[in-house]
């Protein structure tokens, strides 16, 4: 992960050069570390990108309580820099991170009200010149720096489209870098919401959930075994994934021609707990005896036959909807053996 809606970087950013992990917090470039890691071990190496909503994300900072002795006091979305001086942050600027010297949102005072605003519309306030080309160069940066193979952009399509082409700058930058260096296309990029003509050059990526048939163009769904981040009361009450949900899940996204993005989150220490180790090792153990059915396949004629075929979950929108389709020992998927491609 790059950045989330936090606006901090986990790199060495010349952009966000007081907030970032080598300035701030671990004191280290965390994607430095991950890049040699993957490159290592001879793995494509991806970046997530959540920043460009930092601007409306972050609006819940110039709120206040509306109950008890802190009423009315307002949150820390306005502090200055200069508010600063002889706190931890002194010399740091809020607004370089929080980036919220401007007005609120229509309906901003709704906590639901965000994923509404999603593709930068239904009232949203629009995003300074400054603050976009600011995440444009960051991005860059991340590109030309650590020449990630994948990003995945957690935005409708791209970052700040459609009221800006600061997405497809990136998106050309992204793939000629890659021509550049390999001279062939290795690059990369997740959108989400995408239409048939966008997934010809973005990969379609659907969150927490699955297509319903096969798809022409590859995709890619995203989830988590627990949350996005480490929550430990998911380990106390043992609400993780299962591995066979994990497995069933991977095997019928394969047969409709997706790849199956899985998160396991870490504390804070960099560690993961025993439970999600015993998931991994699981999982492990099933790919050891029948990865030639995953890696380096394609769909079938059809993907599958038995009950779930007639039961899915419909998918709408940005997705979210696995977990509904019920599978069983009746349940067959398809798919067949295709020469090596990076994406499968």
């Amino acid at each position: 992960m790059a950045n989330h809606h936090d606006n901090f970087d986990m790199y060495d950013s010349s952009y966000q050069k007081k907030w970032n992990s080598v300035r701030l917090g671990p004191e280290k470039d965390i994607i430095a570390g991950w890049a040699r890691a993957a490159k290592k071990a001879g793995l494509p190496f991806g970046c997530s990108i959540h920043a460009a909503h930092a601007w409306r994300w972050f609006e819940t900072a110039q709120r206040s309580d509306q109950s008890g002795p802190l009423a009315g006091i307002p949150y820390d979305g306005k502090l200055t820099k200069a508010d600063g001086k002889g706190k931890w942050w002194e010399g740091l600027d809020p607004q370089e991170l929080y980036a919220q010297d401007h007005a609120l949102s229509k309906d901003s005072l709704n906590n639901g009200s965000i994923h509404r605003q999603w593709h930068w519309g239904e009232g949203v306030y629009p995003p300074t010149k400054a603050y976009i080309e600011k995440f444009v160069n960051r991005t860059i940066e991340l590109i030309n720096k650590y020449e990630p193979d994948l990003l995945y952009f957690d935005d409708s399509q791209l970052p700040f489209w459609p009221i800006s082409d600061a997405g497809l700058r990136i998106a050309a930058h992204h793939y000629n870098h890659s021509l550049k260096k390999y001279g062939k296309m290795r690059a990369v990029i997740n959108g989400k919401i995408l239409d048939e003509q966008q997934r010809k050059a973005l990969v379609w990526d659907i969150e927490r959930g699955q297509a319903n048939d096969i798809l022409p163009h590859t995709w890619q769904t995203d989830t988590c075994i627990g949350s996005w981040h480490y929550d430990r009361s998911i380990y106390e009450n043992n609400r993780y994934k299962s591995p066979q949900m994990v497995i069933q899940t991977l095997v019928d996204v394969v047969s409709k021609n997706g790849n199956y993005l899985l998160n396991i989150p870490v504390r804070g220490n960099g560690t993961i707990d025993d439970l999600e180790r015993k998931i991994v090792q699981d999982i492990s153990r099933w790919m050891k005896l029948n990865s030639e059915s995953i890696y380096d396949t394609r769909p079938w004629e059809i993907f599958g036959e038995g009950p779930s075929t007639e039961n899915q979950a419909k998918l709408t929108g940005q997705g979210f909807n696995e977990g509904r389709t019920k599978f069983t020992s009746e349940d067959i998927r398809f798919n067949q053996r295709a020469p090596h491609c990076l994406l499968q």
